[in-house]
């Protein structure tokens, strides 16, 4: 099943309560909430008090990012928090089981995320302590960047990997992703889809959300 999971990142945060209810009612599987802490990436943005506040304003899953140093520190604590699934860089975690357990064992869904520039190879051994692996189409830190092609092939390695090993590991992406190349993404494999600027960016996010949605429907 393919879910479609809106990113507050681009989000009116004056207005962000009622653009997450628009998504909620739209359809949106997910609310893709990305925490930055301007060390790992070149931004900072919103954290454990954001997700707290979120997890009791929506009915929709917190699927939370962490793109910070030492995930470790804070991954259960974002559980804890509201979020049911939480992801980690494996480029940041030198002690991505612990940390992947230790999301487990608080009741959350765990996930490994990969930069673009990081080769498949570095999940060899993680990979299988995963619920899911979020793959970057772009380079994390900012919305609003073009889609990397590059991420397609990706993917479908990923899938070929996750088959070959006989996983249940779901595939999410995140990046550039809107109406005109959702489907080659799904099709490739990928059954998340996150979406901030082609669904917060549009006049009309609940038209733009189901547009994504019909896109997807219309390939598969």
């Amino acid at each position: 099943m393919i879910e479609i999971a809106p990113s507050i990142l681009s989000a009116d945060f004056t207005r962000l309560g009622e653009q997450i209810k628009t998504v909620e009612r739209a359809g949106a599987s997910l609310l893709h909430v990305d925490v930055m802490d301007g060390r790992f990436v070149p931004n900072i943005t919103v954290g454990l008090p954001v997700v707290k506040a979120l997890s009791r304003a929506t009915q929709l899953p917190i699927d939370a990012h962490l793109m910070i140093v030492e995930p470790g520190r804070y991954a259960e604590q974002f559980v804890k928090a509201g979020a049911q699934m939480v992801s980690i860089h494996i480029e940041a975690d030198p002690h991505a089981h612990r940390t992947l357990s230790a999301i487990r064992s608080a009741g959350g869904l765990a996930g490994i995320a990969l930069n673009p520039a990081t080769p498949l190879s570095a999940l060899d051994e993680a990979v299988k302590f995963a619920d899911y692996v979020l793959v970057m189409s772009v380079n994390p830190g900012f919305g609003g960047q073009e889609f990397i092609p590059a991420s397609l092939d990706k993917v479908r390695r990923l899938r070929k990997m996750i088959d070959e090993r006989g996983l249940k590991t779901r595939i999410e992406i995140d990046g550039g992703i809107d109406s005109d190349n959702i489907a080659e993404v799904t099709s490739a494999g990928a059954e998340i889809i996150v979406s901030g600027s082609a669904i917060f960016g549009a006049p009309d996010p609940a038209i733009a959300l189901r547009e994504l949605r019909e896109a997807t429907v219309l390939w598969v």
